[in-house]
């Protein structure tokens, strides 16, 4: 019978990179660690990590352990999860990660409530303008947004939102825009993780438009706050979303630009590994998320 313990303490001892990080990480001795690899090799009878005076490499047998017996571990604890479905009570860890902007806007207070609701679940939530490798990195969730790419990943739709082209009053006043054609030839300011930031088609009457920026953008940035406080500052056109901009429309520092013209909607969406069963506290998650933004 295979020694899931031992199948961990592996795991650990590969991601953390050295038998002192695993033990650290595990909360153990450095001899454990090492008396746990040196049982599970013994009973499987091929050696899995090859030891020198620097560093650790996975034999061929143990890339193929790791990654088997890593799935291992996830099936376990869903089985564990779907064992206390019945009590109502959700355990062990939650880990997600989102943006940082929606995620200090909704997904932090959701999992704020969320933890209320269920006291024996940890929760950990780490922000981030890069899209994390789920699997590689230990996160059963994150939150996406905009346009999901073809992947691995299994997604659930939160809700969908608009994206407004803004600037600050002082820069209409100085570069007004009253049509596409001056609005494709205005100052951007670009997303650099929009596939496509330079050419859209938009909605305007019913009719499909296509707009195409007529020149590189001067200023560029990976998130949509430093978008947003290029846009504020007075450096042209950003393009954002609704649920972001709201506060500086509503107080005037800012403004829509051709409102007679939509740009595409975007999805908010959790995703999640695809494996055959999808953990509690992940479903349980994505429930209470649809309701509170829809609140």
């Amino acid at each position: 019978m295979l020694n899931l313990q031992r199948v961990a303490t592996f795991t650990a001892v590969v991601e953390a990179g050295s038998f002192t990080a695993a033990a650290a990480k595990l909360g153990q001795t450095k001899a454990v660690v090492s008396f746990h690899l040196r049982q599970l090799e013994a009973e499987l009878g091929v050696a899995l990590l090859l030891r020198t005076t620097r560093r650790l490499a996975l034999t061929e047998a143990g890339e193929n352990f790791y990654r088997r017996g890593k799935a291992l571990l996830q099936e376990a604890e869903n089985i564990l999860e779907d064992a206390q479905r019945h009590h109502q009570e959700l355990t062990g860890e939650l880990r997600i990660t989102s943006t940082p902007e929606y995620g200090a806007g909704f997904v932090v207070p959701a999992l704020a409530a969320f933890s209320q609701k269920h006291p024996q679940l940890r929760i950990r939530h780490v922000s981030s303008s890069q899209q994390a490798d789920l699997i590689a990195e230990g996160f059963d969730m994150g939150i996406r947004l905009g346009t999901l790419a073809d992947s691995s990943y299994r997604a659930a739709l939160i809700q969908r939102f608009a994206i407004l082209p803004v600037a600050a009053p002082e820069w209409i006043e100085q570069h007004p825009v009253a049509s596409l054609e001056a609005l494709a030839k205005a100052e951007w300011i670009i997303h650099e993780r929009l596939p496509t930031p330079y050419h859209w088609q938009l909605q305007h009457e019913e009719k499909a438009v296509s707009l195409t920026l007529a020149r590189k953008a001067r200023l560029s940035a990976d998130s949509a706050a430093a978008l947003l406080a290029f846009a504020l500052a007075g450096n042209g056109v950003a393009l954002l979303p609704d649920w972001l901009v709201e506060p500086a429309l509503q107080n005037g520092t800012l403004r829509q630009l051709l409102p007679e013209y939509q740009f595409p909607a975007q999805g908010i969406y959790a995703v999640y590994p695809d494996t055959r069963h999808l953990p509690e506290k992940v479903r349980a998650f994505i429930d209470f998320l649809r309701g509170w933004v829809g609140a």
